[in-house]
């Protein structure tokens, strides 16, 4: 390991084997002030060349270099794209395939799930951004699709959820449940009475069960909550009960 890698903070999932990936927290980086670490994120208001430093310190840990850590236009969508290098036109999607050697998919959250996917035998892995309304539109599902045309075989898929937001602080109103309802009764499951009429969600559960139910090999979440560790993630619920002015972005990402 490299002293830049050891300055990092990577959380790993065992689920997803010897296929090289992280999630990113926030420790390690160079921004300062409400961003202080590692913010990927180039749609905040940090400096540019400083999320820039940023994402090359994590292609580096990577061991690709800053054009092969490809991102996306995330819009919370269930619009998934497969790609076998960096794009040459903005491309909008919040999940990307590859089964190229040497490229990092990555995606950014902060709150919403990172999910990152292998099939190694097919040699095909996947990043997704995966929030209540994208997982609730298909994104999982739509992820899958993707990686079975590239060659996987969802049987084969093994699927981790990174660092998001708990169902202890993830509190939403009758409006968000009855949306979910609708979608199908059995969502009630994961809600939970808060106080003041609310409810708390739980938006990793949900996710689990979309991947489980999509026929996934095995699926499962690396228990960090972005909202309870402010030292460590970013969280933009967190960043609106504080009154902050804006908020870092994790990176997320998986390369073959």
């Amino acid at each position: 390991m490299t002293a830049l890698a050891a300055s990092l903070e990577i959380i790993t999932a065992p689920v997803l084997g010897e296929v090289r990936h992280g999630f990113f927290t926030r420790r390690g980086g160079a921004s300062s002030g409400i961003f202080e670490g590692l913010n990927c994120g180039g749609g905040s208001s940090d400096q540019s060349a400083i999320v820039a430093m940023n994402r090359e310190r994590v292609a580096r840990a990577l061991d690709v270099t800053p054009d092969r850590l490809v991102t996306v236009h995330q819009a919370h969508t269930a619009r998934a794209v497969t790609l076998s290098g960096p794009a040459t036109q903005p491309v909008t999607a919040d999940a990307i395939v590859t089964a190229t050697p040497g490229l990092a998919v990555a995606i950014l959250t902060a709150d919403c799930q990172p999910v990152l996917l292998a099939d190694n035998s097919a040699g095909v892995v996947a990043a997704a951004h995966a929030g209540w309304r994208g997982a609730l539109d298909g994104i999982l599902e739509a992820t899958l699709d993707e990686m079975e045309a590239a060659g996987a075989r969802r049987q084969d898929v093994r699927a981790a959820i990174g660092p998001s937001i708990s169902q202890t602080a993830y509190e939403v109103g009758q409006e968000f449940l009855e949306r979910f309802m609708d979608d199908d009764p059995g969502n009630g499951r994961f809600f939970i009475n808060g106080s003041d009429d609310k409810y708390l969600f739980d938006l990793v559960g949900y996710g689990l069960k979309r991947l489980r139910d999509a026929g996934v090999g095995a699926a499962e979440w690396t228990r960090h909550c972005t909202y309870a560790d402010a030292t460590r993630f970013y969280s933009y619920r967190r960043s609106l009960h504080r009154k902050e002015a804006d908020y870092g972005r994790l990176i997320s990402a998986i390369r073959l």
